[in-house]
């Protein structure tokens, strides 16, 4: 089977890598260099941020994905000689409002990486000294890990470079996807070179409601500015990720440390702002004091792609017979992206998929009447 992929973010860079160890041959096309957008801006927590606040959806991908990246970093590191640097640090979180939900939130929802432990405040200063006096107790989840999220895009990027089945067309935007009687013809790009396949994927993540007048539906995706700060500190300083009001700390193994995030509506444009900056350092400086003597050293902004529940859309496009999606996945890409690249290579190859895929169906678009008018 001959696939075309557009977008070569985690979720497209992922899903190339489930179609083309399956036989597949795979074209990849994005607008830039490839794994540029949200998927290298992003944390790198390999779990949902509070996950009793998502819907069941969410999680059932969202649990798949630290064992995932296991299982893809053995594969992947022999041959392209990166590691994706799975952290292994575990969370504490210190909303107290929390702390009853989330402990029992493992049990009740069979979700083993979820278990957790209520520390009382001599417990966590062992654990974690950095963390200020002010907190008396936290939530502790020790399975909870982090991963360098650039280091996975070139590592999977690399992979697929060097695969003879695979051709890679970066700083290629497509434009037009051409349809006739229930059927993708081909994809055409900015300078007019078509493209034919036998399956078209469209993993645009943030910029995927540009498809809805050519796809006659309504893509309720847009994109949400995220913005981190990155810090300096000396080698394995910070012992744990650490969240408060949904504001975290992601210690790197390099001593580094990801500071974010923020949830704003600018469009497209990715600049960093002042204010935002001062509230993310504010609520980080809070949590952990001594982190202020330390300098930042960079700071950027990212684009999620925002979908109405943060559930993803998945699957076949009902009126075509060989147009796919695999995009929506707001705050949780990184984590969910192998269970979602494996459920849609499950689906276009017609195997057993690994949950049910009724609750990530393309149906849920609603198409797009004639009165109607979508840029």
């Amino acid at each position: 089977m001959n696939i075309a992929i557009i977008g070569a973010g985690i979720s497209g860079l992922l899903s190339a890598l489930e179609l083309v160890e399956h036989g597949c041959s795979v074209s990849i096309f994005d607008q830039q260099q490839f794994g540029q957008a949200a998927s290298w801006a992003g944390g790198g927590i390999l779990s949902p941020m509070y996950p009793w606040r998502y819907p069941a959806a969410v999680n059932q991908l969202a649990q798949h994905g630290k064992s995932g990246y296991h299982t893809w970093n053995e594969k992947l590191k022999p041959i392209t000689g990166i590691d994706f640097q799975i952290h292994e640090t575990g969370m504490l979180i210190l909303d107290e409002a929390d702390f009853d939900v989330g402990l029992n939130y493992a049990k009740h929802h069979q979700e083993p990486m979820q278990t957790s432990q209520l520390l009382p405040q001599h417990d966590l200063q062992q654990l974690n000294p950095k963390i200020s006096s002010q907190f008396q107790q936290a939530l502790y989840f020790p399975q909870l890990a982090n991963i360098r999220n650039p280091r996975v895009l070139q590592s999977i990027s690399a992979y697929l470079a060097q695969h003879p089945n695979v051709t890679l067309y970066p700083n290629c935007p497509i434009q037009h996807i051409q349809h006739t009687h229930g059927k993708i013809q081909y994809i055409e790009t900015a300078q007019g070179q078509r493209h034919i396949a036998e399956h078209y994927v469209i993993a645009t993540g943030a910029w995927s409601a540009a498809w809805s007048t050519c796809l006659k539906r309504q893509i309720s995706v847009h994109p949400v500015h995220g913005q981190m700060l990155l810090f300096k500190t000396p080698k394995n300083w910070l012992p744990t990720m650490c969240m408060n009001q949904v504001m975290y700390l992601i210690p790197r193994q390099d001593g580094h440390i990801v500071c974010g995030s923020s949830m704003s509506d600018f469009g497209f444009d990715t600049t960093p702002r002042a204010e935002i900056q001062h509230n993310i350092q504010t609520a980080c400086f809070e949590m952990i004091p001594e982190l202020a003597q330390f300098p930042l050293v960079k700071q950027w902004a990212g684009l999620r792609p925002s979908s109405p529940t943060g559930v993803p859309y998945i699957g076949q496009f009902a009126e075509f017979t060989n147009l796919w999606a695999n995009f929506g996945h707001y705050r949780n890409g990184l984590c969910m992206g192998p269970a979602s690249a494996q459920l849609l290579r499950q689906l276009m190859l017609k195997q057993n998929p690994i949950v049910d895929p009724t609750a990530y169906s393309v149906e849920r678009l609603k198409p797009i009447t004639s009165q109607q008018n979508f840029a």
